[in-house]
């Protein structure tokens, strides 16, 4: 019964830190800290920032992690709350949009460089476009979106996520992840939006 409470608090802690370095992280990438840096940055010991992993390039694997699941949580919830099969789809693009809006272009290099982040933010993308599917499927089903593939607009979305994340789309758009996903959000919007008449 005493082991309880310090668990409690330390998983408490450890959900603290992740949400700090993830902020952090977002903001400036990861692959420069070192452990030290980390806890300065941090204003706690080495020995707290061990609670989140083992190593430095855990921890940076961790708060990856952490920063695709509770992006996931907060679009899923905007999403669950959206009465119109139609707009769910709109408001799912818009919050993937928006929740990739903080991250600067060191932790988008640094995810690149880091093949272990790269693999969580590939498996995410994956997931967003096989729900994005989902999405347009209900649209279809309720007759708020027009007739079309689910799964052919699931796989091209698939692809200009996939362009997205590896920066072709910024090459050669000159745009942010953010910005992409919001021009993605209206051609598949506007590219489903029911004949008039």
């Amino acid at each position: 019964m005493n082991h309880r409470v310090p668990s409690d608090r330390a998983a408490s802690r450890r959900e603290d830190l992740l949400d700090q370095l993830t902020e952090l992280f977002l903001a400036e990438g990861f692959l420069q800290f070192g452990i030290g840096d980390l806890a300065a940055r941090l204003r706690c010991s080495r020995s707290t920032l061990y609670l989140v992993a083992s190593s430095k390039e855990q921890i940076f694997l961790a708060a990856v992690r952490h920063f695709f699941r509770r992006a996931t949580t907060r679009i899923e919830t905007l999403v669950a709350n959206d009465p119109s099969p139609r707009s769910r789809l709109s408001t799912y693009l818009n919050a993937v949009a928006a929740e990739l809006a903080p991250a600067s272009e060191s932790f988008y290099s640094d995810v690149a460089a880091f093949a272990p982040a790269n693999e969580v933010y590939e498996e995410n993308t994956m997931r967003a476009a096989a729900r994005v599917g989902e999405l347009v499927k209900e649209g279809i089903d309720a007759g708020e979106l027009r007739a079309a593939s689910a799964a052919f607009v699931g796989v091209a979305v698939a692809e200009v996520m996939k362009a997205i994340q590896d920066g072709r789309v910024d090459a050669a758009a000159n745009m942010s992840d953010s910005d992409a996903y919001q021009a993605l959000t209206d051609l598949v919007i506007n590219g489903l939006r029911p004949h008039e008449g």
